[in-house]
């Protein structure tokens, strides 16, 4: 029933979280000008719980939702942005409590900084940079999750045209391949492009320092099943199986 899940979980310890049947919130991302991302927070309502911090927009999942249909509809609700103009990539519990109660982030993108419209439980709605997120006083529940939720820039390098068969158009995958990827090793990657390995002068050695518009830095990755090629690249590099990226293609 709508709006059932409003009100607190109480924990054996006593301690409160606000939604019944837990929580979620709208992790959404966009590329600004430069192609780095930006993350879409909150700056929550002084009179709201954790009021004057910033946060992602959510809030209770009531007990006929999913989590993604919680998150997706409260962030519509906190700011205006309709379903249909972001795409949910993955979800992720950053939070549990003894009570049973859990907070889950669901992860989407944006084609681009979509117009926003808040209502009262925000003080302000701002596209950030997400290396400047962790600058910001953060709701102490995003803040112990932020860690786990940063990406990482991708330099996706595929070894030869035809290394993903009938999808390795470039053309094709810059529109086809989500933005915020999820990494062989559990993290997040942001995809600003995609190249094509010419020669391994093009690779370098690279493994940038943090600070170009991610909060962790840059990762070459390069797509390929051989194995002599693997053996060639420095050990900065990344490789990926092309299955890995045709399953990026799969989702939705």
């Amino acid at each position: 029933m709508r709006g059932d899940g409003d009100g607190w979980a109480t924990g054996p310890d006593g301690s409160r979280h606000w939604g019944k049947h837990g929580a979620a919130g709208l992790l959404l991302r966009a590329p600004l000008a430069d192609e780095t991302p930006a993350v879409l927070l909150q700056h929550r309502a002084v009179w709201s719980h954790q009021g004057g911090t910033w946060a992602l927009p959510g809030g209770a999942r009531d007990s006929h939702e999913t989590t993604t249909h919680a998150a997706v509809r409260e962030a519509q609700e906190e700011t205006g942005i309709e379903s249909a103009a972001i795409r949910v990539r993955t979800e992720v519990v950053t939070m549990e409590a003894a009570s049973g109660w859990s907070y889950t982030t669901v992860i989407a993108d944006a084609e681009r900084p979509l117009p926003t419209v808040a209502n009262g439980e925000s003080t302000e709605l701002r596209w950030v940079r997400e290396s400047d997120v962790a600058g910001l006083p953060l709701h102490p529940g995003f803040q112990a999750g932020w860690q786990m939720l940063r990406t990482t820039e991708v330099r996706l390098v595929l070894a030869g045209h035809d290394v993903l068969g009938e999808h390795a158009s470039l053309t094709h995958l810059s529109k086809a391949l989500p933005r915020t990827i999820h990494m062989p090793d559990g993290t997040y990657g942001w995809l600003p492009r995609v190249e094509v390995l010419d020669s391994l002068e093009v690779i370098g050695g690279t493994a940038e320092p943090a600070g170009h518009g991610t909060t962790v830095g840059t990762v070459t990755a390069v797509v390929t099943a051989d194995p002599e090629l693997v053996d060639q690249l420095a050990g900065t590099v990344l490789t990926l199986e092309p299955s890995t990226v045709l399953g990026w293609l799969d989702q939705p």
